[in-house]
């Protein structure tokens, strides 16, 4: 089958590697004509990088499953939830001669006591991640204990200190008495880092 130059439209045989009436290269003998590479705008990136829905990276499915979560990172979610509604509850009453003139909640007697809060809400978090992904869903990722009995110590200590100091009253002859909060709380917060507190301990002294 004649070919057709690309260079003069002229005639050549089939087998012809070069056009006889200007010597153009043809498709048979010398390949496909290249092409041009496509067009792009100045200043783009020659390749498009490719990204996901987040930046660069993609979220796996979340699928929350009660099976990722440990015994321990059960019983420490739900006295944590107890830790944190005990926070607003009262703490301690004064009472004079008998008779009880007033309460306090834990926040409002101590008001750093809102780190326990806000740690408990961090720790509600994390649990939510490893019940849905089985651990964070970015980097880096945190040891599961380490991070477990770290916030629930910290909660714990706090707790116990806002529990051993009381609010002073500036008036004579006015006690200032624990109510049903602050040993809720006390309790709460000790039910949720012994799952993780009792094994370590037992470790190192086995």
């Amino acid at each position: 089958m004649p070919q057709t130059c690309p260079q003069c439209q002229s005639q050549a045989p089939d087998d012809a590697n070069n056009c006889s009436n200007c010597g153009a290269p043809l498709a048979a003998g010398a390949g496909a004509a290249p092409t041009a590479p496509p067009t792009r705008a100045p200043g783009a990136p020659a390749t498009a990088p490719t990204t996901g829905s987040a930046g660069g990276s993609t979220l796996p499915a979340y699928k929350f499953d009660m099976n990722h979560l440990t015994l321990a990172d059960r019983i420490a979610a739900v006295a944590s939830l107890v830790l944190l509604i005990s926070l607003f509850l009262d703490w301690f009453t004064a009472s004079l001669g008998g008779f009880t003139g007033g309460s306090a909640s834990g926040v409002s007697a101590h008001g750093y006591l809102y780190i326990v809060f806000i740690v408990c809400l961090l720790i509600f978090a994390y649990l939510a991640c490893v019940a849905g992904w089985g651990n964070l869903p970015f980097a880096p990722q945190l040891p599961h204990l380490t991070f477990m009995l770290a916030a629930t110590i910290v909660n714990l200590v706090i707790t116990f200190i806002a529990f051993i100091f009381k609010p002073s009253v500036p008036l004579n002859n006015v006690s200032v008495g624990w109510s049903f909060g602050a040993v809720l709380a006390l309790i709460a917060a000790i039910v949720a880092a012994a799952p993780y507190a009792i094994p370590q301990l037992r470790a190192k002294t086995m």
